[in-house]
């Protein structure tokens, strides 16, 4: 099994997100640190202090040297997928080739309505996803792109400077939705991220995966499948720490490839050594 974890934006200041992504970077273990894209808290108090992921996650290229960062999952509906490619490539030369891209086509109704971004319906919505990847793959990938979609169009359109991963970072699209998510997964991703409660949840959404990469000839082994284990923040750390132990275990025997654990709100460093020596067996 490998290792990530996840720091959640809200309600908590820079200094201590920064403080525990440069501790997660001295244990090995942890392959990967994930923040989130929003702009308004999930939990607690709506109008509350939240950091923008993107600006952060250039910060945290900065402030950390080994492990691969990422944003689960970046909301297409906010950004130009070519605004979207080019901070992609700059965070990916930032961190000297560590950048995960995580993508998804968005679904947060208050933030939109607040700022006035438009949430289409479903299926244009992820209409608009399936042409915002192909456009950022071609951007960051080719030297020069065009696209004619119907919501997305590039007149010999430049990336410049080309990421440090090549042909393109790892395209990460989290999302559970059995036709378009994990559609667009067999087609464009090396990982897919999904939050389900347990295993037996997980299981048939594989199976569905297994399906739609057959449908275009993809080897589901080039993909990477991830799911969050929560670290519950309201009990002691050793009782958190056992019960996603218990998680853990469950998805390791269903077939997952990576966990991501989703930190205590506005945690300190000192969870990260007693939960790498929980994890580190696993591994």
């Amino acid at each position: 099994m490998r290792f990530a974890i996840k720091t959640r934006p809200e309600h908590t200041t820079w200094e201590r997100m920064r403080d525990v992504w440069v501790a997660a970077d001295e244990f090995d273990v942890f392959e990967s640190a994930w923040n989130w894209d929003h702009f308004y808290p999930l939990s607690g108090d709506l109008a509350g202090p939240n950091l923008e992921g993107w600006t952060a996650l250039a910060a945290l290229a900065q402030a950390t040297r080994r492990i691969r960062i990422g944003c689960q999952v970046t909301g297409m509906i906010y950004r130009h997928p070519a605004v979207l490619a080019n901070m992609a490539a700059t965070v990916d030369i930032i961190s000297n080739g560590r950048l995960v891209l995580g993508v998804g086509a968005g679904w947060n109704q208050q933030e939109c309505d607040a700022y006035g971004i438009p949430l289409p319906p479903l299926r244009e919505r992820f209409d608009r996803f399936d042409e915002g990847v192909e456009a950022m793959v071609g951007l960051l990938r080719d030297p020069v792109t065009t696209f004619e979609g119907k919501y997305v169009t590039l007149t010999d359109a430049r990336c410049e400077p080309k990421p440090v991963q090549r042909p393109h970072p790892p395209i990460t699209i989290g999302g559970r939705g059995p036709r378009r998510t994990l559609g667009a997964v067999a087609r464009w991703a090396q990982e897919w991220n999904v939050i389900v409660p347990s295993a037996a949840e997980w299981r048939p959404l594989k199976d569905t995966l297994l399906t739609r990469c057959a449908e275009v000839g993809r080897d589901p082994a080039e993909i990477t499948c991830s799911v969050n284990v929560r670290i519950d923040g309201d009990v002691p750390v050793g009782q958190a720490i056992e019960g996603a132990l218990e998680q853990i275990g469950e998805f390791t025997d269903a077939g997952v490839d990576l966990i991501v654990l989703n930190l205590p709100l506005d945690t300190t460093p000192e969870i990260l050594r007693p939960l790498a020596e929980a994890v580190t067996p696993l591994a």
